[in-house]
C-alpha cells in the first residue's frame, strides 16, 4: 500500500446536492424549499423556539426547579452504618470499598443517625455537631 493509492470505501462518498438546476435534476424551481413564506428565503432563519411571534413554551411555562451539579460527588453516612464496619479507622476509600458511598462521592458528611458504641477514628470526613458528639462519647476522635 502506498499513500497515493488509498482511497475510501467503495459507497463512502456522495456528491453533494446540487438544487436549483432545472426541472430534469427533480430540484428544480423551488429548490426543495416549498412555495414562499420565511423559510423558503434566503437568510429566513429564526432562533430555536420561535413561534411566529407567540410567546415560546419555554417562556409560557413556570420556572421549577433546580438540580444541583455538586450532587453526586457528595455523600451521606449514618452513624449506624459506621458500627457496621469491621474496621476502627475509617475514611473515603473504606467507605468507597465497603460500598456505603458511591465510587464518585469527594466529601462525605457523617450525620447522627442510629447508635454508635465502638471506638473510631474518622479521618478527611466532615462531621455535624450531633455526630461528632457521640463520636467522641463512645471514645473515638475526628481527624
Amino acid at each position: 500500500m502506498e499513500l497515493n493509492t488509498i482511497q475510501p470505501a467503495a459507497g463512502a462518498k456522495h456528491a453533494k446536492r446540487r438544487v436549483g438546476r432545472g426541472i430534469g435534476s427533480g430540484l428544480g424551481k423551488t429548490a426543495g424549499r416549498g412555495h414562499k413564506g420565511q423559510k423558503s428565503r434566503a437568510g429566513g432563519f429564526h432562533k430555536v423556539g420561535f413561534e411566529g411571534g407567540q410567546m415560546p413554551l419555554q417562556r409560557r411555562l413556570p420556572k421549577r426547579g433546580f438540580k444541583s451539579q455538586s450532587k453526586p460527588f457528595k455523600a451521606e453516612v449514618r452513624l449506624s452504618e459506621l458500627e457496621k464496619l469491621p474496621v476502627s479507622e475509617v475514611d473515603v476509600l473504606v467507605l468507597k470499598k465497603a460500598g456505603i458511598v458511591p465510587e464518585l462521592a469527594r466529601v462525605v458528611r457523617v450525620i447522627k443517625s442510629g447508635d454508635l458504641t465502638k471506638k473510631l477514628v474518622i479521618k478527611g470526613l466532615i462531621a455535624t455537631a450531633g455526630a461528632k458528639a457521640a463520636i467522641e462519647a463512645a471514645g473515638g476522635s475526628i481527624e
